[in-house]
């Protein structure tokens, strides 16, 4: 099963945004584009482990990659904490993990 990005980000971001928002106003622009790359991340590795091009450990070193770049950069957002940023990112995976880790056959997102 291919792995949408667009709706995966779009999961994302409804589960992110509220803990982001409570902190910082303007987080939503930058939430926008760093979920949809943590969300193209995991499409890309879908195809690429579905293709036999990625084992499961470089599909989980390049999800945590992706997991820190966004981090970094929302982290740049004024009055965002690396709390409320880590709890973010850990919502909007969890609200993906099922589909994505059922779609791979394996636990990408733990």
């Amino acid at each position: 099963m291919a792995l949408d990005a667009g709706i995966l980000a779009s999961q994302m971001l409804g589960a992110a945004l509220p803990i982001l928002k409570k902190n910082a106003t303007d987080a939503e622009s930058f939430a926008r584009t760093e979920f949809a790359k943590i969300a193209q991340a995991i499409a890309s590795i879908g195809e690429q482990v579905s293709a036999g091009q990625m084992n499961e450990q470089q599909a989980a070193f390049l999800l945590d990659m992706q997991k820190d770049a966004s981090k970094n950069v929302l982290l740049t957002v004024q009055g965002l904490a690396l709390l409320a940023v880590e709890a973010a990112i850990n919502a909007a995976l969890d609200v993906v993990k099922t589909v994505v880790n059922t779609a791979l056959g394996f636990a990408l997102i733990v």
